[in-house]
């Protein structure tokens, strides 16, 4: 008899945040998918970049029709991971999918982000017997996520929200703030003075303010 008799099928538990054992019901395999994915994805010649979207379609669990994600790119299923309409992600990505991930439209990921699922136990008796879990991550619309920063398991990022470059982001962050730090803590609110600026004091001119307000209508 197989060694989870009444726990349960594990991928079923990792799921939906229960502690699961990652090497048994075809978890091993899942990951070896998404790993030669990610192997053929990040390895693509430039004369070859037209093949980027599709390969990220059999990857990922369910995309918008835009979406950029520059290599390298490396995540645990894919299969787990969400993202909406015109996600962009600067280089060396890294998801790890244990539960699902969930990112909403026109975001943006600086370089080296980080989005962590997984846990395991704190004490090491318990962390040796092989048991992970995972808490999902979702990330609202308009998002903008500076380089270098890491969400970890559980968190909510509001809609319009910026989280600082080399943030650590282990508490859900409400919309339209900008948050930075480790841990990442509200810095102020984003307001209707912010869409006339480019970077702080630097103002769009009227053309440029124009230009905006035709393209998000």
């Amino acid at each position: 008899m197989s060694e989870e008799r009444g726990n349960g099928n594990q991928k079923e538990r990792m799921l939906v945040g229960l502690p699961y054992k990652p090497w048994l019901d075809g978890l091993p395999q899942e990951r070896e998918r998404a790993r030669r994915l990610c192997h053929e994805y990040n390895h693509l010649p430039p004369e070859r970049w037209g093949e980027r979207p599709a390969l990220l379609k059999r990857l990922l669990g369910k995309t918008g029709q835009r979406l950029t994600i520059e290599p390298d790119f490396h995540c645990d299923y894919g299969s787990n991971i969400t993202v909406g309409e015109g996600f962009y992600a600067n280089f060396n990505l890294v998801i790890l999918d244990v539960a699902p991930v969930t990112v909403g439209d026109h975001v943006l990921f600086g370089p080296n982000v980080s989005l962590y699922t997984a846990g395991h136990p704190v004490h090491p008796d318990s962390r040796a017997s092989g048991y992970e879990y995972g808490l999902p991550i979702v990330i609202g619309d308009d998002v903008w996520i500076g380089g270098s920063s890491v969400i970890l398991p559980g968190v909510t990022i509001g809609r319009g929200a910026v989280i600082g470059a080399g943030s650590v982001v282990t508490r859900d962050i409400p919309p339209m703030v900008l948050a930075a730090g480790g841990p990442c803590r509200v810095i102020r609110p984003i307001t209707e003075e912010d869409r006339n600026c480019y970077d702080q004091d630097r103002p769009f001119t009227q053309e440029e303010l124009a230009w905006i307000d035709s393209q998000r209508g």
